[in-house]
């Protein structure tokens, strides 16, 4: 019997996969997860009794080409149903994105820090990676521009930026995607656009129209509170979403996904009176940090973003002692998503007694 072990891809032992965020355990049992950018609410009850009534079918496939869901979205944001590809959640969109575009000796453009997951999507692509710092926490759009060769095949311009919640304006943002070449393909990533309030943050899908080298994703994960059902979508010019389509591992999209997801688009003004309630606790999050004085940037999204460098470590184990659990990333920074008013207050009580050295 032969003791070797079979082969796989060098690339696989270059990089850590995925770290999804910590679940909490606290003292005397309570627990607040401020780690995953979870929505605090749960699904609609309108929502509820469709999922329900879906399971009933779960013997069967889905559709695969998610029908009823793709005429919902193209409808809702007036596109063309072509112009619309979905997915498992916008991540999985991203990765089907980077199987139609890497291949050896093709690069992949995005700001660092931004979203995990594109460095190891990028790689199990084949595609290299240019990654391009933030300055003051936010993408650098003239850098990215510069750092565009004829070897680029996509930029990522994630707005607002995971995980430090700022954002690139319109005049900023159409310029840089004007001096792209119409052959590389941007992604603008949107998977938090409910929560932004600043009126110069454009809306992708106003710049996609007549730009046909722009994609937007967007994800029910976040507002929608599907997280647990993975569906997200992509709009985008109709060579651009057939490419998303053809990359798509069969009936990824399940069924009590898309009965979800098409349910509530159709309960959008109830769920987005929940959106203003996320917002304003964010507000109040990060106007009290601000007070017990964090330097706490402007944030977009649901949740706030500490620069503590060689802290993060400790303060995220301070913050789990204290069950609340948050998302660290080591010797950089913590994001914590806004949860309800306890968890927010939890977290905002470790911040303040946490002993700061710089």
């Amino acid at each position: 019997m032969s003791a070797q072990s079979p082969r796989f891809r060098p690339v696989l032992g270059q990089f850590a996969p995925y770290k999804p965020g910590k679940a909490p355990s606290g003292p005397g049992g309570q627990a607040f997860k401020l780690s995953s950018n979870e929505s605090p609410f749960g699904p609609l009850p309108s929502v509820v009794k469709v999922i329900a009534e879906a399971a009933g079918d779960v013997n069967r496939y889905p559709d695969n080409g998610a029908t009823e869901l793709t005429q919902a979205i193209a409808e809702r944001f007036r596109v063309p149903p072509p112009h619309v590809a979905v997915g498992c959640g916008s991540v999985g969109i991203a990765q089907q994105l980077l199987e139609a575009v890497g291949e050896p000796g093709a690069e992949v453009v995005y700001a660092w820090r931004s979203f995990e997951a594109y460095p190891y999507l990028s790689d199990l692509a084949g595609a290299t990676s240019v990654r391009v710092p933030l300055r003051d926490e936010v993408h650098d759009l003239d850098a990215m521009a510069d750092a565009i060769t004829e070897r680029t095949r996509l930029v990522f311009v994630c707005n607002p930026n995971n995980p430090t919640g700022t954002v690139v304006h319109r005049a900023e943002l159409e310029s840089f995607i004007d001096r792209v070449p119409g052959d590389c393909l941007v992604v603008l990533d949107e998977a938090y656009t409910q929560y932004v309030t600043d009126a110069d943050v454009p809306d992708g899908l106003d710049l996609y129209r007549n730009r046909p080298n722009l994609a937007v994703l967007r994800t029910f994960s976040k507002a929608y509170g599907l997280a647990g059902l993975r569906v997200g979508f992509l709009i985008g010019h109709e060579p651009v979403a057939a490419a998303v389509r053809k990359t798509m591992l069969t009936f990824t999209v399940n069924a009590l996904a898309q009965a979800a997801a098409v349910a509530s688009l159709a309960a959008e003004p109830e769920l987005l009176e929940r959106v203003d309630a996320v917002v304003s606790e964010r507000d109040r999050v990060r106007g009290e940090l601000l007070a017990q004085g964090w330097t706490v940037p402007p944030t977009e999204a649901n949740f706030v973003w500490l620069r503590l460098g060689d802290d993060t470590d400790d303060f995220a184990e301070a913050c789990d002692r204290q069950g609340v659990s948050v998302r660290p990333f080591g010797g950089e920074g913590a994001r914590v998503s806004i949860g309800d008013r306890d968890a927010n207050n939890a977290f905002l009580a470790i911040a303040a007694a946490y002993p700061r050295r710089h």
